[in-house]
């Protein structure tokens, strides 16, 4: 028992195991739950029960973020929620290229959640590889955050650049890629990623495993987190360097987020002066690297405040605007195409 007790108490990067253990254990919980109980069955998740879920998620994050406030003090908790919100407000452009991806390859609604799902599992590993690479280097060279800094400044001034640019799914190089090494199936079956299918359909063929448009949706989505993450890692690392406080935050704003999906893909037009926000956000945290590194911290509770102002302006400002517009409407970029996307693989 001493010698579990001894275990749970070494230093695993910068903090004691067990507190990587219980937060490890929380998102177990909580992905057993929502794939074993919740959507044990395929279906197709409505706003409301997406609201709920989501809804749940973010209690649990704001739950864990006030025992890290309690356990590991005051800055550590606005670090951490801090990192939190700005997660979640980046991941927000994650999410109207993943209907984009959605429409074009014709999934369904029944199986978009099984994609998100499997999706989830990917980021958990790809994010701790991407902190952990980021933590190193910045314990090693302190110099790097002034790259970081100058890189997220120039990223929030191509977003302002590039704000109405629409991403085209169908010239993606590693689409391109995958439609000339692997065989794919001309249409979805089931919630299936890959399936046995005879070469040509001639009867007495060798069956061999196709991959079905299922799993190049859930390749993309993957791809997408990882290019996003190249701006929000970066971002939470000017934030605070502490690894735990970089991950948790992370990992809990994209469950939440994803659980969120199925609402805010209806609605994601709605928010379409939001990038304007998340550009001047991202300009921000990078000039107050370079000011952090040549006059001194900046109080995290303005961290705090002026990304919650920003964000709260941006979601205000794009609501405002697209009712005043009438632009407003419940039809999500992208469905008209579901069902008769394009299928030429």
């Amino acid at each position: 028992m001493d010698a579990v007790l001894a275990l749970l108490e070494v230093p695993l990067l910068g903090h004691e195991a067990w507190l990587w253990l219980l937060f490890l254990a929380i998102v177990v919980a909580l992905l057993v739950f929502d794939l074993g109980v919740l959507n044990r069955d395929d279906h197709e998740i409505q706003v409301r029960e997406s609201l709920w879920l989501s809804a749940g998620y973010i209690v649990v994050a704001l739950v864990f973020g006030a025992w890290v406030w309690w356990q590991l003090g005051a800055t550590a908790g606005i670090h951490y929620y801090t990192g939190f919100l700005i997660e979640k407000s980046l991941a927000l452009d994650n999410i109207f290229v993943i209907v984009l991806i959605f429409g074009y390859l014709a999934v369904p609604r029944l199986y978009q959640h099984r994609v998100l799902f499997w999706g989830i599992l990917g980021v958990l590993v790809l994010r701790a590889i991407m902190i952990g690479l980021g933590a190193t280097l910045v314990s090693q060279f302190g110099w790097i955050l002034y790259l970081f800094g100058a890189f997220l400044i120039a990223t929030g001034l191509k977003m302002l650049w590039m704000i109405d640019h629409t991403p085209d799914i169908g010239s993606n190089p590693l689409l391109r890629l995958m439609r000339r090494h692997l065989r794919i199936t001309d249409t979805l079956h089931g919630n299936a990623f890959w399936v046995k299918r005879p070469v040509g359909g001639a009867p007495g063929a060798k069956a061999v495993w196709w991959t079905t448009p299922l799993l190049l949706a859930l390749v993309l989505v993957e791809i997408t987190d990882l290019i996003f993450a190249v701006d929000s890692v970066p971002a939470i690392f000017a934030i605070t360097t502490d690894p735990f406080i970089v991950y948790t935050s992370n990992i809990f704003a994209i469950l939440g987020l994803r659980a969120l999906y199925f609402a805010l893909a209806a609605v994601i037009h709605r928010f379409r002066y939001l990038k304007y926000a998340l550009a001047a956000i991202l300009v921000f945290i990078g000039a107050k690297i370079f000011y952090n590194q040549i006059v001194g911290k900046v109080d995290p509770w303005i961290s705090l405040a002026v990304t919650f102002g920003l964000i709260a302006a941006g979601v205000g400002y794009s609501l405002y605007r697209t009712a005043r517009d009438g632009k407003a409407n419940t039809t999500a970029p992208g469905d008209a195409t579901i069902g008769a996307g394009r299928q030429d693989y």
